[in-house]
């Protein structure tokens, strides 16, 4: 039997110190809110006067709020201190932004069938999405200006990419078989580099 792999999807993200966790946040809550299925309540996270979907459960905000602090604390340790301020501050590299990603797969249980003995769940994965995250500087107030134009259309573009994915690549979503709350489990895990 041939195994396939699951699909991945990339989204390329760039943000600001400053910014970074609820760019980050956004695009997560967006992902799981297309795809956890099970009936949610709407709700609406607001990241650089952008509405996006999220998902209105405290264990969700808690665990978003451990990657993306770790995924920030990640960056900064990659980034040079200097005498300016973090929202100022220059990157290793030759001036290059801090890079770092953050994953979030979705994962199917599967019995596993066994003669006489029982056999714990098989969890495969059956779609990743990985944020690229650049973490930008700026050495002045217009520079920062256009970095936040820059991160407003990157976000913007990010949210249009998972939505226009999730309603689009739906044949590898394996069936629905629990009554639990989450259809399917996930998880989210933190790569920085510099």
């Amino acid at each position: 039997m041939e195994t396939r792999k699951p699909p991945e999807f990339t989204i390329e993200l760039s943000a600001d110190r400053q910014n970074l966790k609820d760019v980050v946040k956004g695009i997560i809550h967006s992902i799981l809110f297309h795809r956890i299925f099970t009936p949610l309540t709407p709700s609406a996270f607001e990241v650089l006067d952008l509405t996006i979907p999220c998902v209105p459960d405290p264990e969700v905000a808690d665990l978003l709020e451990t990657r993306s602090t770790t995924l920030l604390r990640a960056l900064d340790t990659t980034t040079t201190t200097t005498t300016q301020s973090p929202q100022y501050n220059n990157a290793k590299n030759n001036g290059g932004p801090a890079h770092g990603s953050i994953t979030v797969q979705f994962l199917e249980r599967r019995r596993r069938k066994g003669w006489f003995i029982t056999k714990p769940d098989e969890e495969t994965i059956w779609e990743t999405w990985v944020l690229s995250v650049s973490l930008t500087s700026a050495r002045s107030e217009p520079e920062a200006e256009r970095n936040r134009r820059v991160m407003e259309a990157s976000l913007q573009e990010a949210v249009m990419k998972v939505i226009t994915t999730a309603n689009g690549e739906k044949e590898h979503i394996p069936p629905i078989t629990t009554n639990d709350s989450t259809a399917f489990p996930y998880q989210i895990l933190v790569n920085a580099k510099g």
